[in-house]
């Protein structure tokens, strides 16, 4: 059985016994909960415990393999822009989407007053500026206080310019340093490992009080979050069509065709590294060559997610939703910069880890409560499967696009020589 498997069977019986207790013996269900909330509470600050050091790890090594990618000549160099301005367009585009979808189709008020009442004990974190003041909140004075106050915008960009510095510094220093923080990333996920083993007994405590406080409801809850989070990745997965046909000069019929045994795989593994392969052949049908595709779709497996950002920053505004944490400016731009930021040192993590290591940061920006997440991962297969299928389907149509335009590039850089070439 799955761990994911396992944290879903928890997550159905801490609900339906929560709700057999509060329908039919409320004595015993409070009795319970004095037991399962403070296991609940210490399981989720085990996870959070790693976030700070795990973050800043990952986002070393992940600009440092982009950097070293880059390095690896012009066509890196394109695709590595490719995927940073895919990877802010999508998360730009989670900050307007999102908020319209939940006005549109909000979490049913009885519903949501339940969930916030059984989330009572969660708590903002992290210090949350207004917009006024996101500037001043962008370079930090004092990384340590930054670190120990949850400041994940200030922690995110100065992680940003320290890994670039690193990029700059002599081989064996810049190796040293890479294994450092590539030591602790691997330590971090260790004890997140470690942690995970009890999820589905976090889990269950979670949704027990959960189940008392909502009833039914909360099914119902669960399901309108894998509705709007899934939505994003179902975008960018769409988004990659008129891409293709336009970038690559591809019909979207003929991308289709090209890409459907990619995804095919994508649904099958859930994993855009287990896709590789099929993701080569179907570049290959778009006209892509080998030199160029196989240069592109290692980077983007290896350092480009692009639903990652905008289903992070969606599902964090989910929970500012469910809680009722209001959201302003201040806190929509720190979410779109911690997001597409941080994504770039996640890419290669297992999914639930992934999960935590990727949405709390941006959740804990925002000063949005995280307790939520640990009933959230527990139904996280399905909107994940929609991440796979949305960066499957976007990294061949990058790769056939700048294939296409690499190629004409070439053929014009060549006809340019040629007519320097002629007399006169």
């Amino acid at each position: 059985m799955s761990q994911a498997l396992r944290i879903l069977i928890a997550l159905i019986a801490g609900l339906g016994i929560g709700i057999g207790l509060a329908n039919g013996a409320p004595d015993a269900g409070a009795w319970a909960l004095a037991f399962t909330r403070p296991i609940a509470s210490a399981w989720l600050h085990g996870l959070q415990m790693v976030i700070v050091p795990l973050v800043v790890a990952l986002l070393v090594i992940g600009i440092a393999a982009s950097a070293e990618a880059a390095r690896a000549g012009r066509i890196a160099a394109r695709a590595l822009a490719a995927f940073v301005a895919i990877l802010w367009v999508n998360t730009i585009v989670s900050a307007v989407v999102t908020p319209l979808l939940l006005r549109a189709f909000p979490l049913p008020a009885g519903w949501g007053a339940a969930l916030r009442a059984s989330l009572s004990t969660a708590k903002t974190t992290g210090k949350v500026p207004g917009l006024g003041q996101f500037f001043d909140a962008i370079v930090p004075t004092n990384i340590v206080a930054a670190a120990a106050g949850d400041a994940f915008l200030s922690l995110t960009i100065f992680a940003l310019v320290f890994a670039f510095a690193i990029t700059r510094l002599a081989p064996a220093p810049r190796r040293l340093l890479i294994d450092f923080f590539q030591a602790i990333a691997d330590a971090m996920v260790v004890i997140i490992g470690w942690v995970l083993v009890l999820a589905p007994v976090g889990v269950f405590c979670l949704a027990l009080g959960v189940g008392m406080a909502t009833g039914a409801a909360a099914f119902g809850a669960l399901a309108h979050y894998i509705a709007i989070v899934s939505a994003m990745g179902i975008l960018v997965l769409l988004s990659a069509y008129p891409l293709a046909a336009i970038g690559a000069r591809a019909g979207i019929g003929r991308f289709a065709r090209a890409v459907l045994p990619s995804q095919v795989v994508a649904i099958s593994t859930s994993s855009s590294l287990a896709t590789l392969p099929a993701m080569l052949r179907s570049s290959e049908a778009l006209g892509a060559p080998a030199s160029i595709s196989g240069i592109v779709l290692p980077i983007a497996v290896a350092v480009f997610r692009a639903t990652s950002p905008g289903m992070n920053l969606a599902v964090a505004l989910y929970v500012a939703h469910l809680t009722g944490t209001p959201i302003g400016a201040g806190q929509l731009a720190i979410g779109v910069a911690v997001a597409a930021i941080t994504t770039m040192g996640s890419v290669s993590l297992p999914g639930t880890i992934s999960f935590f290591a990727s949405v709390a940061p941006v959740a804990i920006a925002m000063g949005v409560p995280v307790e939520a997440l640990g009933l959230l991962v527990a139904v996280e297969t399905v909107p994940d499967l929609f991440r796979t299928l949305g960066n499957v389907t976007m990294d061949v149509a990058v790769t056939a696009t700048i294939a296409a335009r690499g190629v004409a590039g070439d053929q014009d850089g060549e006809t340019d020589q040629m007519v320097e070439a002629l007399p006169g």
